[in-house]
C-alpha cells in the first residue's frame, strides 16, 4: 500500500499599517503571520500590506488593494487568503465573493493550530471550546452536519431556518464543553492542593522561546520541544530537587501577540498553573530582533489573567544565536540593540531590570548551573518566607 503525502496548501498573507501600526511593523507581523502558516502546514509564498487610516469595514484592505490580490490568487491557484488581523463575519464573506478562495484570520489560524497540537482529552476539549465560540457568530450553511450531533422529536421547529438550527446545536454544544471543564478543572484544584507544601516555580514566555528545553534541562524529562509555534499545549508539571530543596516545575503554553481572546478564556484551567505558582521565570529569545516587544505582550497577558508582579526570574535564551551588526564608526545615529554585542546588551538589561536576569543558551547548556543556583536562591527565600514552619534543606555542594 502506498502512502503519499498530503499537499501542502498554498497561502498569500495579508496585513494594513493603520495610524496604530507602521508598515515597518506590519512587516514583522508578517513575518511571524508566516510561520503560524508554516507550523499550520501551509507554504506562504506572496505578502501583501496596504496602507489605510483604519480597516476597511466591508474588505479590510479597500477594493483596489483586494482586486490586486484577487489576481495574483488566480493566475498562482492559491489555496487560502490569510489576514493578520480578526475579521467579522460579513468581512469574511464580502472577501470571500471577491477572492473565490477559502479565507482565514488570525484568530482562526491560531485555532487551527491549537486543534492540531492538542494531544490530551484536556486540551482537545479546551480547544473545541474555543473554536465553537469563534464560529458561532460566524456559522455558514457549511455547518449544518452539526445537527446529527443532537438528535430529538419537536428540536426543529416550523419554519426554522438551517442556520439558526446550527446555531442552537452548537450553543447545546458550548454548554457541554463548558460543563466538562468545570468538572475537570474541579480535579486539577484538588491535585494542585495536594502540592501545597513544595514551592511551585512556573515557566512563562512568548511562543517558541525555549521553554520546553529549559524545562527538560532542569527536570531531565523529556518534554516534546521543536522549533515550530506552540509545540507545547498541555501543562507539564515535574518535581526537581537542586541543593536538596524540592520544588515544582511546571512548562505552559506561550504567550503571542493578539491571542484568541476565547483560547484565553478556554484555557483558564491551563493558565492557573500560572497564577498559583510562587515563582515564574520569564523567559525570551534574547536572538529574536523583537525580543523586547515579547517580553512585553507577556507582560501584558499576565496582567490580563492577574499574576504580573510575582516573583521572577527574567531569563535570556538562545545567546548561542544572538548576533550584533557592527555600527558605521561614521553614522551618526544612536545605536540600535542589533548594534550591542551581547556583553553590552546583557549590562543594559541588568541596569535597567529590577528582577534578577540571565543570559542562557538552553541548546549549548550555556550558564546552566547560574541558573539552578539562582532558581535554587530564589526558590529558598519563598520557601522560607511562607512555609516557615518547613525545615530549611542544607545546600549539598
Amino acid at each position: 500500500m502506498n502512502i503519499t503525502n498530503p499537499v501542502c496548501e498554498t497561502a498569500v498573507l495579508v496585513g494594513l499599517a493603520t495610524r496604530d501600526q507602521d508598515i515597518v511593523k506590519v512587516g514583522e507581523y508578517l513575518e511571524e503571520l508566516a510561520f503560524l502558516v508554516d507550523t499550520a502546514g501551509g507554504i506562504p509564498i506572496k505578502r501583501f500590506m496596504q496602507k489605510l487610516d483604519l480597516p476597511d469595514s466591508r474588505t479590510y484592505v479597500g477594493k483596489g488593494k483586494l482586486e490586486e490580490i484577487r489576481a495574483y490568487i488566480s493566475e498562482h491557484e492559491v489555496d487560502i487568503a490569510v489576514f493578520d488581523d480578526e475579521l467579522s463575519p460579513s468581512q469574511i464573506r464580502n472577501i470571500e465573493k471577491v477572492l473565490q478562495c477559502r479565507i482565514l484570520d488570525r484568530n482562526n489560524l491560531i485555532l487551527d493550530i491549537f486543534a492540531h497540537r492538542a494531544k490530551t482529552a484536556y486540551a482537545k476539549t479546551q480547544v473545541e471550546l474555543a473554536q465553537c465560540e469563534y464560529l458561532l457568530p460566524r456559522l455558514t450553511r457549511m455547518w449544518t452536519h452539526l445537527e446529527k450531533q443532537r438528535g430529538g422529536i419537536g428540536m426543529r421547529g416550523p419554519g426554522e431556518q438551517e442556520i439558526e438550527t446550527d446555531r442552537r446545536i452548537l450553543r447545546y454544544r458550548i454548554s457541554l464543553l463548558k460543563q466538562k471543564l468545570s468538572e475537570i478543572d474541579k480535579q486539577q484544584t484538588t491535585q494542585r492542593k495536594h502540592r501545597k507544601q513544595l514551592v511551585r516555580v512556573a515557566l512563562v514566555g512568548y511562543t517558541n522561546v525555549g521553554k520546553s528545553t529549559v524545562m527538560n534541562l532542569l527536570s531531565k524529562s523529556n518534554v516534546f520541544a521543536e522549533n515550530k509555534l506552540f509545540a507545547t499545549l498541555d501543562t507539564t508539571v515535574r518535581k526537581v530537587v537542586i541543593h536538596d530543596l524540592p520544588f515544582l516545575l511546571s512548562d505552559t503554553v506561550g504567550f503571542i501577540r493578539k491571542l484568541p481572546h476565547t483560547l484565553v478564556e478556554s484555557f483558564k484551567s491551563t493558565l492557573d498553573e500560572v497564577r498559583e505558582a510562587d515563582l515564574l521565570i520569564h523567559i525570551a529569545d534574547i536572538s529574536h530582533p523583537d525580543f523586547e516587544e515579547q517580553i512585553d505582550v507577556v507582560n501584558q497577558t499576565l496582567t490580563d489573567i492577574g499574576v504580573y508582579g510575582k516573583p521572577t526570574i527574567l531569563l535570556f535564551n538562545k545567546i548561542d544565536l544572538y548576533a550584533h551588526v557592527e555600527k558605521d564608526p561614521f553614522d551618526l545615529a544612536p545605536a540600535q540593540k542589533q548594534n550591542l554585542t551581547l556583553e553590552e546588551l546583557e549590562k543594559t538589561w541588568m541596569a535597567k531590570s529590577h528582577l534578577p536576569s540571565l543570559f542562557i543558551s538552553a541548546v549549548e547548556k550555556t550558564n546552566l548551573e547560574s541558573l539552578r543556583e539562582l532558581i535554587w536562591k530564589e526558590a529558598r527565600e519563598i520557601r522560607k518566607s511562607r512555609y516557615p514552619e518547613l525545615a530549611e534543606p542544607n545546600p549539598v555542594l
